[in-house]
């Protein structure tokens, strides 16, 4: 993989002319920024909650990613291009060599419209709110809803997603999470199924249980013409067929780990006037513990990550235990 990310790092290695590239990875993935275009390669790793460990399910997975990120973001996931050893050096498209890899090609997107970079900069207006909350309210209301999706609304189901990460954030006890911390988040989650069971059928009933994006935070809002949002989870459909309320949770939640809770509060009201939310607010309190412990999880993956070097993990502590905190702030 290291001699991918040196040889794509050429701009002569990339199908589209750029006088720059960078290189930005993730726990799932390597991402090559150039000058007009993003290509994403996914990282041969085993999650557990996503597999990517042969070439076939990578390529699989990057067609996913443009297929169900074009609900959202219709003019940005432009294609699935392969990656080729051709004896020398890999490079990205074109048609002789050995594919090796596959990467996702989308089109860049300024940072400046990003929702947290507006949010960051003071720019961020109630007008964009209301047109986050509409988008958002639309697309719930519009989204699939099947006999087999509703069934990952069910207490049990959805137990599924809490149990695993609780089991994989145990590791981390004492370097990005306290053990107080993870023993009460953990009990007030079981609580909360055995107190409140009825509601994740009630929920079933009433059709909102849905094919929704599923990792709906602040940097995979961007404010193009018609609002775009990126990034939704394709590797496992348990991830993505929820509750519409965990689905804005995620947003909501992450709008108040950077200091945005009075915006988090007027989007929440925005949102559940058009989605005929009436309610749940216990409901959204648990799904957005839920969605800051995932966020804590995600960046205490990076610790184990051998491509990361020690200073990125540090920051990766330090983010990972912030949302732990905020998790556990909803329940304190």
């Amino acid at each position: 993989m290291n001699t991918i990310i040196n040889d794509l790092q050429n701009p002569g290695s990339l199908p589209d002319r750029t006088d720059s590239v960078s290189v930005v990875q993730t726990h799932i993935s390597i991402v090559f920024v150039a000058d007009e275009f993003v290509y994403k390669v996914k990282k041969p790793v085993n999650f557990g909650f996503l597999d990517f460990t042969t070439l076939e399910k990578r390529g699989f997975f990057c067609r996913q990613e443009v297929k169900l990120n074009r609900r959202l973001s219709k003019d940005i996931y432009l294609d699935v291009l392969p990656v080729r050893f051709d004896g020398e050096k890999h490079i990205l498209g074109g048609d002789s060599g050995e594919i090796v890899e596959y990467a996702v090609k989308m089109r860049r997107i300024p940072d400046e419209i990003l929702m947290k970079s507006m949010f960051y900069k003071g720019e961020l207006t109630s007008g964009h709110l209301v047109k986050i909350a509409r988008v958002l309210a639309r697309f719930h209301l519009d989204t699939l809803r099947t006999p087999e999706i509703d069934q990952f609304g069910t207490p049990d189901n959805f137990k599924i997603n809490t149990d695993e990460n609780f089991e994989q954030v145990e590791k981390y006890i004492g370097i990005s999470i306290q053990e107080n911390e993870f023993k009460t988040l953990k009990k007030w989650t079981e609580d909360f199924y055995k107190t409140e069971n009825e509601i994740f059928f009630q929920r079933i009933g009433e059709g909102r249980i849905r094919d929704c994006h599923g990792d709906l935070h602040m940097e995979h809002v961007c404010f193009t013409e018609d609002l775009s949002i990126i990034d939704c989870i394709e590797f496992n459909d348990r991830f993505r067929y929820s509750d519409t309320v965990a689905d804005i949770a995620f947003l909501l939640m992450d709008l108040e780990y950077h200091g945005g809770k009075d915006d988090g509060f007027v989007l929440w009201n925005l949102y559940k006037e058009l989605a005929g939310e009436k309610d749940v607010d216990s409901l959204l309190t648990f799904y957005k513990v839920y969605r800051a412990f995932v966020r804590g999880k995600v960046d205490s993956f990076q610790i184990d990550d051998k491509n990361i070097d020690a200073d990125k993990k540090e920051e990766a502590i330090q983010r990972a235990t912030r949302y732990f905190k905020l998790a556990f702030s909803y329940i304190d």
